[in-house]
């Protein structure tokens, strides 16, 4: 019922335009186009002017013809991460990949064209459905900042599907929350060869807080990683200034708030074993700390209607969808976080954020028949 080749012609022309976070006008003036061309009521919000970026999440409005149907909910994002400038797809059989240069940018390019083929498919065969909202998302990359800063006034749907994740026919409806951290060592400087006695190394205080400290796979439910350190001036000066950036997540609120306590807990032990006195006064290494919950935890049961509905569907097709939890975050974290039910659909993404990423079409056409029945099952089961 899908037209293959015109899903993955569409697939490879979108991943040849670049929309690094922050930079996806590109594509939103793309997808906005199409999207009027097939009949949908497009805006465009001012989310990009609010997070530093040069476009906003393209929001589309699509009529249904079985008003009792619920409205739905389709999205994907529209932002890649680096390096995703000047992709080049090769395509191997079914494989799509790319010349070894570039992620591939099926994260989440290959959601965005899947949804635009139901939509097609949609207005083609003159289906039966209700009401659609169709989001295309900005900065999902760099913190779900185009989900969070989404006025939700604005959709009619309150449960639905984001397209965002590995795999296929699975279903994501577990997910952590995760908290975002900055810590700030602050040391004191001086001459390494003349006077370092009289200096408070802030790499060695921030050393040792991190080698006290639980990183990694804590246990199946939590993880914690401290992903960029910056500091020092020059070899010869005693470093009075560290700044380490992290993050912890959990599937468990309780653990992940001990965990962020733990790792506070470290940075605090530290300075406080280190001081010097100088002219009659003792400096202190102290710790600035910033953290943010940066999304809350998804926890869909299993009996949701969305649930219910996708799996539904996979029947008519002759398949079996599971659910499934997951360590990452994306969109449906800060939509269920906002009142909806919104599971993540894989669409067969692999090896996402790095230059191997690739992607089978096979997997992409599965996913986009089986959206495709979720929206005709939703009208018929209203």
């Amino acid at each position: 019922m899908i037209n293959r080749d015109r899903i993955t012609q569409h697939f490879l022309e979108l991943v040849r335009i670049d929309s690094l976070s922050r930079k996806e006008r590109e594509m939103a003036l793309r997808l906005r186009t199409e999207l009027e061309d097939l009949g949908a009521q497009v805006v465009i919000d001012d989310t990009g002017e609010r997070v530093g970026g040069n476009t906003g999440n393209v929001i589309a409005y699509i009529q249904g013809n079985m008003p009792n149907a619920p409205p739905l909910l389709l999205s994907a994002h529209m932002d890649t991460v680096t390096p995703g400038e000047g992709v080049r797809p090769v395509v191997e059989g079914s494989v799509v990949k790319t010349d070894g240069s570039t992620v591939l940018g099926g994260d989440d390019k290959s959601g965005v064209s899947a949804i635009m083929e139901v939509f097609r498919v949609l207005r083609e065969q003159r289906l039966r459905h209700g009401d659609l909202d169709i989001v295309f998302t900005i900065c999902e990359e760099v913190g779900l900042l185009g989900a969070k800063h989404l006025d939700i006034s604005r959709l009619r749907a309150r449960q639905g599907l984001v397209l965002d994740s590995d795999g296929v026919d699975a279903l994501v409806t577990r997910a952590p929350a995760a908290d975002r951290m900055e810590f700030r060592v602050h040391g004191l400087e001086a001459h390494a060869g003349v006077a370092p006695e009289k200096g408070i190394s802030a790499i060695r205080v921030a050393a040792e807080a991190i080698a006290r400290m639980r990183l990694g796979r804590i246990d199946e439910e939590t993880t914690a990683n401290l992903g960029i350190i910056q500091g020092g001036l020059a070899v010869n000066i005693v470093p009075n200034l560290v700044v380490i950036r992290g993050e912890a997540r959990s599937r468990n609120v309780a653990k992940l708030d001990a965990q962020t306590a733990h790792m506070r807990q470290c940075f605090r032990e530290a300075t406080g074993r280190h001081s010097v006195r100088l002219d009659g006064r003792v400096v202190e290494a102290r710790v600035e700390e910033w953290i943010e919950r940066d999304f809350a935890a998804m926890n869909l049961p299993d009996d949701a209607r969305i649930v219910r509905l996708v799996r539904e569907a996979g029947r008519n097709l002759g398949r079996s969808v599971t659910t499934r939890p997951s360590g990452g975050g994306c969109d449906a974290n800060v939509l269920n976080g906002r009142g909806f039910q919104v599971a993540n659909l894989g669409t067969g993404m692999r090896e996402i954020h790095t230059v191997n990423e690739w992607l089978d079409l096979n997997d992409l056409w599965q996913t986009t028949e089986l959206v495709l029945e979720v929206v005709k099952l939703n009208a018929t089961l209203a």
